[in-house]
């Protein structure tokens, strides 16, 4: 066992001194001004390094990372570009069918729209047509019938149809050119129902 003197005092003489006849050491003072700063900057330099060793690590983690997100918003940035390609292509796809899908509707439209027409004509009694014109969202019709109640029965089932929204009597005259029997010239202005 080594002992050491630190307080600089002789060591008293007891009866065991002479069994532990062991070195002792003197080290001198150790509360020295020099000594306490140069254990103060030891230690610092031990924890600064430490400190630097840790915030390095970090750096380097950090730096790995990064890199590995710009690799991941590379492929994404080309997974994106890919897809936005597609979508165009998919709306100019959508765009060209509906195109068609009009242009079929508007070549059936008038079609129907006579078809509508001539069978309501054909279902009211004493009444004939002259003329249809097909203005976009009306539609204006003229034409002769033998009564006013068979005007209003051609209203009537037109209504029951379901393709128009409005129907008015635009004008209604008795024939004077008819002299044997009592006509009525008609014009009615006719709103399509949004379909």
């Amino acid at each position: 066992m080594i002992r050491i003197n630190l307080l600089g005092a002789p060591k008293p003489k007891s009866k065991k001194a002479s069994m532990s006849s062991m070195p002792s050491v003197d080290i001198g003072e150790a509360g020295s001004p020099t000594l306490k700063i140069l254990v103060v900057l030891v230690l610092a330099g031990v924890v600064n390094g430490g400190y630097w060793y840790q915030l390095d690590k970090q750096k380097q983690s950090i730096a790995i990372k990064m890199q590995q997100a710009e690799q991941k918003n590379r492929e994404l940035a080309d997974v994106k570009a890919r897809y936005m390609e597609r979508q165009r292509q998919a709306d100019n796809y959508k765009r060209r069918v509906d195109v068609i899908d009009q242009l079929r509707k508007a070549q059936t439209g008038p079609v129907e729209l006579l078809a509508m027409v001539g069978q309501t004509v054909n279902n009211t009694e004493a009444v004939w047509l002259n003329n249809v014109k097909d203005q976009g969202n009306t539609v204006d019709i003229e034409g002769m019938a033998l009564s006013s109640d068979a005007v209003a029965n051609l209203i009537t089932n037109l209504q029951k149809t379901g393709f128009f929204k409005t129907i008015e009597i635009k004008e209604t005259v008795q024939d004077e050119q008819v002299k044997d029997m009592q006509a009525f010239q008609f014009t009615l202005t006719c709103e399509r129902a949004k379909s």
